[in-house]
């Protein structure tokens, strides 16, 4: 029974893999079940008995992409030491959003909008809603341990994900010419994280 639930754990891995790099490299349209059972050396029902729609599989591969990048840090917050917990999830988090992967999602998902405007919505419930979802409640877990005093854990989680974007990100999006050395990022992060604390810390 094990050995069986675990080659269906590894089927699984394959078509997230081949479906994550399907939708990234050819677009959400473009991109058919049977293209992904293919590249992920599965029968096309295999993928079907997984994932019992390719939206659904679209929403599964982002979900775990994001828990790729954050899952483990998000879940190892360490509440008695709000700055080093949240450098942690501001790096993993900006590492994530200028992945190749998350860049390439973003940009199909503005460009399929008005043929596909159900995708921008899984992409949507998929990455930032969940992310503000989680991060919210770690906001609710510092003020409640009384580590910081944070009126509006939401606002707060918006605050900090929007601050550490910053400059860098923009940058990286648009591609521009010059773009910010990791120093400065990192530097950058490190004093959000900075501002952030103190405009929360316990009066």
């Amino acid at each position: 029974m094990v050995k069986n639930r675990s080659k269906n754990e590894i089927k699984r891995q394959q078509i997230l893999d081949a479906a994550t790099a399907l939708f990234t490299e050819q677009g959400y349209i473009a991109t058919s079940m049977m293209k992904i059972a293919s590249v992920a050396d599965v029968s096309k029902q295999t993928v079907y008995s997984h994932f019992g729609s390719k939206e659904e599989l679209f929403s599964a591969a982002i979900t775990h992409k994001c828990d790729s990048a954050l899952g483990l840090t998000l879940a190892s917050t360490e509440l008695a030491e709000p700055r080093k917990a949240l450098l942690a999830i501001g790096q993993k988090f900006f590492e994530m959003i200028t992945s190749k992967e998350a860049l390439a999602v973003h940009k199909i998902c503005a460009f399929e909008s008005r043929s596909y405007p159900e995708l921008s919505e899984l992409f949507y419930q998929a990455a930032p809603q969940r992310l503000l979802t989680e991060m919210t409640k770690l906001m609710e877990q510092f003020d409640q341990s009384g580590v910081l005093s944070i009126p509006s854990a939401k606002f707060a989680a918006v605050q900090f994900l929007n601050v550490v974007k910053g400059e860098a990100f923009t940058r990286i999006e648009f591609n521009t010419k010059k773009q910010l050395p990791q120093s400065e990022i990192d530097a950058y992060i490190e004093n959000s994280v900075d501002f952030f604390l103190r405009g929360y810390q316990v009066n």
